[in-house]
């Protein structure tokens, strides 16, 4: 390929090929929509249109689609052609800048919670010019909302948007009382690394529980796991050295700024990470990405696993979504400074992320959950399911000393206050990296550790800004009618750090200790999505939406539903996969050789007088035993799938499977694991965890 800096961006229609292709009213009509928001019209929608299918065109493309993110998780896109026909029975390259604007999608068969009839197809895509389109394939993706006719949000980009707008205005007021005035806008900004593991594809192929469910159902441990943490960092193998060699060349050409790879704890396990950008832009590009790895994964005969937890006894895959809110001058909000008044500004911003993590704790949780999420969160690992923060200690030392009115350092004798020349300067990193911790500090932003490795990132974001700005929203409006700012300003640091520290844990999360510490504290511990599903519609959460206009009750309602249904279809198809896997495959292959072990010892006994038979005698004994387990927990399973017909409530189904269909699983799981131990690999009927974990050479 043509050199890392020409490639970049080649495939995207960016701000320099904007200013290269537009008349220059339009370019500036283009960045004032783009930086401030403004309404496009559609005179100038058209210039655009057509510079941007001609550019479009000239890379190869054929195709326009709008692409959206509906609530599937994935993108979606419905591709048209540039042609239009010509009374002569030809066909011109048109595109209109009211199909740039606007789409028009059949929204009938995508997740509406109730939003609308199954008889109501239609649904409208809209533009968003902040995030550029760009050419996959032979076709221009134009990145888009999703909306019902009725104009209720059918996607995560509509809802994320609007977080984006709340936190900007409400920060805007919060800095015009320090005098920032120079400040026009401000954005929230995340990077967020995406882990994966990668398997042979003819491995994959043998696998139907990877095939229906993207994790292994059945699977006993390996003799070797990451026990000896060698694949962390680990030299990276030839054959996955040229995957990635690839996928950085495909998402540098669409403008995506992959910047790291390396391998992760477990085996088969990597991870990518970008550098940040504007959250809807981010979220845009973790779609880009996850869809880059699984395709490009293919071309190497590789199968790219998303899921959360592919494999048992391992490491599951997060996405670690690290947040922060940035000026348009380039200030980052959440950088602590060097003098006293940036300290002072970065301790309400500090303030208002403590509070809101706190108080919405419950939504942080239900952003994340999912069937596959439970897996790593639910089972205490990295990180817990509890909600914490984690800050540092010399952040813990300064907000102790504001809560206690006490001095702060060893050589100052004087009470510390906001905005005098007594507070400290903050070295740029002023933690640790604490791995156990759901949300932690790390200089400059936060890092949300929860989100799971398949989750679309616009959830946990929109969650982020939402109660962010509700929380510097109440600060403006206090500060804004303080007689007196700095004794105001410091009376509500002080508060704010009394009321919610509980939140704050700079501990060892996996500890045993902290689920009772954390119980004392009146913390939340939603193992389960049902568990965190629960808390969705409380009132506090439904306010918080509604006054801020992120969500209609209706809106939030529908996603309520369209989460609990998902929950459920996802563990239906996994036990239903259990049942077939288990009746077509294990149980057969565990007879067949029971079989062979008795013929084994009949054709000994006939062939040598007294031969010793008792290996194979209590091997059959054994898998006998076993099998006839396994096909009675079977039966329990499926008893236990038919009993879920009977409910018709999606919050009394969703418990149902969590808390009867599941355990059944289990009880399956471990039968046929052991028996899988005990059968000759020649006749176990599909690749081990040693297979696919070390099988990439």
């Amino acid at each position: 390929m043509s050199t890392v800096t020409e490639a970049f961006g080649s495939l995207v229609f960016n701000d320099v090929t904007m200013k290269e292709k537009l008349p220059k009213e339009t370019y500036k009509a283009m960045q004032r929509t783009i930086k401030n928001g403004k309404h496009l019209d559609l005179e100038v929608a058209n210039v655009v249109a057509n510079a941007m299918k001609d550019w479009a065109i000239e890379k190869g493309a054929t195709h326009y689609t709008h692409w959206f993110q509906p609530m599937t998780g994935i993108t979606a896109e419905k591709h048209d052609s540039f042609i239009s026909p010509t009374d002569d029975g030809k066909v011109i390259m048109e595109f209109s800048g009211k199909e740039l604007v606007r789409g028009e999608p059949d929204a009938s068969s995508f997740p509406s919670g109730g939003l609308r009839a199954t008889f109501e197809a239609r649904g409208y895509t809209a533009w968003d010019p902040s995030s550029y389109a760009f050419i996959k394939g032979t076709t221009l993706c134009i990145p888009t909302a999703f909306c019902s006719y009725g104009g209720e949000a059918l996607d995560k980009k509509t809802p994320l948007l609007r977080s984006m707008e709340r936190i900007n205005k409400q920060a805007l007021r919060v800095l015009r009382l320090f005098g920032n005035t120079d400040v026009s806008s401000v954005k929230t900004t995340v990077g967020a690394e995406q882990e994966y593991f990668l398997v042979p594809k003819e491995m994959f192929d043998k696998r139907k529980d990877l095939i229906y469910t993207g994790r292994t159902l059945f699977g006993a441990k390996s003799p070797k796991g990451q026990e000896l943490d060698d694949h962390y960092f680990g030299s990276i193998k030839p054959r996955i050295a040229a995957f990635m060699n690839d996928v950085n060349e495909e998402l540098w050409k669409l403008g995506v700024l992959a910047k790291t790879e390396h391998n992760e704890v477990a085996p088969a396990q990597h991870e990518l990470a970008p550098i940040f950008s504007t959250t809807n832009i981010a979220a845009d590009h973790n779609q880009i990405i996850m869809e880059t790895l699984q395709n490009v994964a293919k071309k190497h005969g590789l199968v790219c696993l998303l899921h959360e937890k592919p494999f048992a006894g391992v490491n599951g895959s997060g996405k670690h979504n690290n947040w922060s809110i940035s000026t348009n001058t380039g200030v980052n909000l959440l950088e602590p400074g060097e003098t006293p008044y940036e300290n002072a500004q970065f301790l309400i911003f500090f303030s208002a992320v403590i509070k809101a993590v706190d108080e919405y704790q419950d939504l942080l949780r239900i952003s994340v959950a999912s069937a596959g999420n439970d897996h790593r969160l639910g089972a205490n690992e990295a990180p817990p399911a509890i909600v914490s923060m984690f800050i540092g200690d010399e952040l813990r030392d300064v907000l102790e000393a504001i809560e206690t009115e006490s001095a702060y350092g060893v050589k100052e004798k004087e009470l510390l206050r906001i905005g005098v020349h007594i507070l400290p300067k903050f070295p740029k990193d002023t933690t640790d990296r604490n791995r156990t911790s759901p949300f932690a500090f790390t200089g400059n932003k936060f890092e949300f550790r929860m989100l799971g490795s398949a989750a679309s990132v616009s959830d946990a974001n929109t969650v982020l800004n939402t109660a962010v700005a509700e929380e510097l929203k109440g600060f403006a409006d206090i500060l804004e009618t303080a007689e007196n700012f700095e004794d105001t300003l410091h009376d509500l640091i002080h508060t704010t750090i009394k009321e919610h520290k509980r939140i704050i844990f700079n501990g060892n999360g996996y500890d045993d200790s902290w689920v009772a510490e954390a119980a004392r504290r009146g913390l939340y511990n939603l193992k389960a999505t049902p568990d965190a599903l629960a808390h969705l519609l409380d009132e506090k959460n439904v306010k918080l939406f509604t006054d801020n206009k992120i969500f209609s009750e209706t809106e939030l309602r529908s996603r309520h539903e369209i989460m609990l249904e998902n929950y459920c279809k996802v563990i239906n198809i996994e036990a239903l996969t259990m049942v077939d896997m288990a009746r077509k495959e294990i149980l057969p292959a565990v007879s067949k050789y029971i079989r062979s072990l008795a013929e084994t010892a009949v054709l000994m006994k006939q062939a040598v007088e007294n031969a010793d038979s008792s290996v194979e005698c209590e091997l059959v004994s054994k898998l006998s035993a076993l099998n006839s387990s396994a096909l009675a927990k079977v039966k329990k399973l499926e008893l236990s799938i038919a009993g879920a017909k009977a409910i018709s409530s999606y919050e009394a189904l969703a418990m149902y499977y969590k808390d009867t269909v599941i355990p059944a699983m289990n009880e399956l799981r471990i039968t046929c694991d052991e028996a899988e131990t005990l059968t000759a690999e020649d006749f176990w009927p599909m690749p081990s965890y040693g297979d696919m974990l070390f099988g990439v050479r």
